[in-house]
């Protein structure tokens, strides 16, 4: 007997589940949002809100996180993560100098030698000084601050690093002396928008030193500008 031959029904085509949707905080993280979160940090230890050691520890943990969900709890307890220390569009600038971008840091290096930088140059946001069996001798007294914070990671084996500012500024450091000295002379500027110098590092068989130089102010400098560009 032959069977009734039944129309074929057409296959339904097979639905593929919905993907998973991510939570912001489940996002990897890039290398922009370390450096971005690590940026943050640098400004707060400046500011004297984390020491140094806290600083060391939560930046490990910055460059150990795999999703953007593990970097903010890093910067939760910190203005800069709010943005509520951005200034808006009608802040009085700073009055020592035009904001310049942050560029790559500063490198003074000597070993069996001296290095030295003095005189009227624009201070980047990082400098790097490094002695063996040297000196490195930072003047700022007459430097343009192109930034209110500026980080100053001074290494001394064998040697000397040397730092002097204007007296009215801030001027802070964390450092450690092994056989050596290290000797930041703390300052408070009363002008809240003064530059504010952090000296961090250690000595080793050597001397890492920050002091105000005697009598030089940023303000003399800025009207001495002002009257050499006729303003």
């Amino acid at each position: 007997m032959d069977l009734e031959k039944q129309p074929q029904q057409p296959l339904t085509p097979a639905v593929p589940p919905p993907a998973e949707v991510l939570n912001g905080d489940d996002i990897r993280a890039s290398d922009a949002d370390r450096d971005r979160i690590a940026d943050i940090l640098r400004e707060a230890m400046a500011e004297g809100r984390l020491t140094a050691d806290e600083h060391a520890e939560r930046v490990d943990l910055v460059y150990r996180a795999k999703t953007v969900g593990e970097l903010q709890p890093l910067v939760r307890d910190l203005p800069a993560a709010s943005g509520s220390t951005a200034q808006g569009p009608g802040a009085r600038p700073y009055s020592y100098g035009p904001e310049a971008p942050e560029g790559p840091a500063d490198n003074l290096v000597a070993v069996f030698s001296s290095s030295v930088r003095k005189g009227r140059w624009r201070v980047g946001g990082r400098t790097n000084a490094f002695a063996l069996f040297g000196s490195v001798e930072i003047d700022l007294t007459e430097a343009l601050f192109g930034q209110r914070f500026t980080v100053i990671n001074a290494t001394s084996i064998f040697g000397s690093v040397e730092v002097r500012v204007p007296e009215n500024i801030s001027l802070r450091g964390n450092g450690t002396g092994v056989f050596g000295g290290f000797e930041v002379k703390s300052l408070e500027s009363t002008d809240p928008e003064a530059p504010v110098v952090v000296v961090n590092g250690y000595a080793v068989f050597g001397s890492v030193e920050a002091k105000p130089k005697r009598g030089k102010f940023v303000a003399d400098l800025q009207k001495r500008l002002r009257k050499h560009l006729g303003h």
